[in-house]
């Protein structure tokens, strides 16, 4: 993955910690944050800038539209296929 110097994508533990759930939220509000089977977040200098999430039945994924078009959204969707 070629990604920017500063973007690290990271599979988390499930259940997200609380404050990975809340910026997973506001990236991806439509998603069961109750019923993940996965997830990947895209993180820039402590925060999170994307998000890719998985439940049985359906994904969703979304990024910070400043850092869309770098190569995070293919790097997130294979980070939560695993």
């Amino acid at each position: 993955m070629n990604l920017p110097a500063r973007v690290r994508v990271t599979r988390p533990p499930l259940p997200l910690a609380p404050a990975l759930k809340a910026a997973a939220g506001r990236l991806c509000p439509d998603a069961p944050h109750d019923a993940l089977s996965a997830a990947a977040l895209a993180i820039a200098g402590g925060s999170v800038i994307g998000a890719h999430l998985r439940w049985d039945g359906g994904e969703a994924a979304n990024v910070e539209t400043g850092w869309r078009g770098r190569g995070i959204e293919e790097a997130l969707a294979q980070t939560a296929a695993g």
